[in-house]
């Protein structure tokens, strides 16, 4: 999991990065708890749009020089026979808010969804290895504040003191279950 979370957040740096050289957006009226709490509002959007409900726990939040990361993993078992379901929820959702698509990866073992919010936030779905889905959304750059956990309650055991957050391990009857 640590190393899945280390290359994903390689990915977005390099996109961060990438983004301030060639002009991207910059939110100097924001700074970085402000985009935390930003980001916590578009996850709790996006996971709350989903139904039936899946369960969820926070993933690592981390900062750069000026941008915030926060993170969510499912722990609701999402078969690979209804995860084009979860994805198409999840996108038109997205569509619906006003979202900008910027990618989309088809590919049926790790498929992904990749957006942008009007005020800059990169929003992105991953599906991992076995199928756990993560959820994570990057602020523009920002300026530098502490930032505090999120308060948002998560839906799943927190697995405080593990290393690692487990696969997932709640079954729905929607989501975890055989061909439709």
């Amino acid at each position: 999991m640590r190393i899945f979370w280390g290359a994903v957040a390689v990915v977005a740096a390099l996109g961060l990065l990438f983004g301030c050289v060639s002009g991207g957006s910059e939110r100097p009226d924001m700074d970085m708890q402000q985009a935390a709490t930003r980001a916590d509002g578009i996850l709790d959007t996006s996971l709350g749009e989903i139904r039936p409900e899946i369960q969820w726990t926070h993933g690592p939040t981390t900062t750069g020089s000026c941008d915030v990361t926060r993170r969510r993993t499912v722990m609701t078992i999402v078969s690979a026979d209804r995860r084009g379901s979860f994805l198409g929820v999840v996108d038109r959702s997205w569509r619906k808010s006003g979202y900008k698509i910027k990618s989309i990866n088809n590919d049926p073992d790790v498929p992904a969804i990749f957006a942008q919010t009007k005020d800059g936030f990169g929003v992105s779905l991953i599906v991992g290895g076995e199928g756990q889905v993560f959820f994570e959304v990057d602020s523009p750059c920002v300026d530098e504040s502490d930032v505090a956990d999120s308060t948002t309650k998560p839906t799943a055991p927190t697995y405080e003191g593990m290393e690692n957050i487990p696969r997932p391990n709640i079954r729905s009857p929607f989501w975890s279950a055989g061909a439709p």
